[in-house]
């Protein structure tokens, strides 16, 4: 028996590519990276308002608020971030969001206290989840984190400082959180 929500997708084209969202009437389910683009170092905001579309729908004609909120919210993060802050983020409806587990405390600890252009590593974000010897646990968690971006896992890094893996390529981590640097700057002031 297939899942109970009707699913809708959107197509949207980033500075990183083509990104697919997914979900139904109660929330997202998905960000997807479709295609990668491995923009050139130091092109960080050089023509991305240019680069970001919402090309059509696939699938359903009509779109949820939800899926609408999340297009909204990823076109600010590529082209004015300094306005995500202050977005409503959307419903999330994945079956990791629908029961109370470490996974789920992870990804929302992620979302709530890594603020913009912040990094924490695998095992700070153990601790803030509640288990201090999980590391490797929220690296399984960030491996399977469905919604990118939203949920940063792009600023889980090692406890060494480097970089470390990312779902949507190394490039593409050190891409975004290179994007994120000028709002750290500037909040700092």
């Amino acid at each position: 028996m297939g899942s109970p929500c009707r699913m809708k997708h959107k197509v949207l084209e980033s500075p990183l590519g083509k990104i697919e969202i997914s979900g139904c009437d109660a929330g997202v389910h998905r960000i997807k990276l479709l295609e990668k683009m491995f923009p050139r170092p130091g092109s960080r905001r050089d023509g991305i308002e240019a680069s970001f579309t919402r090309e059509g729908l696939k699938g359903p004609k009509e779109m949820t608020t939800e899926l609408d909120k999340c297009a909204a919210w990823l076109e600010a993060y590529f082209c004015a971030p300094e306005t995500v802050e202050g977005l409503p983020l959307p419903a999330f409806h994945h079956p990791f969001f629908q029961q109370d587990s470490f996974r789920r405390r992870v990804l929302y600890k992620l979302m709530t206290a890594v603020k913009f252009g912040d990094t924490v590593s695998y095992g700070q974000l153990a601790a803030l989840a509640g288990n201090s010897r999980a590391a490797r646990a929220v690296g399984g968690v960030m491996r399977h984190n469905p919604v990118p971006i939203i949920i940063p896992c792009h600023r889980v890094i090692c406890s060494s400082g480097k970089t470390g893996n990312y779902t949507g390529g190394v490039g593409v981590k050190e891409w975004l959180l290179e994007h994120e640097k000028p709002l750290k700057r500037k909040g700092a002031n």
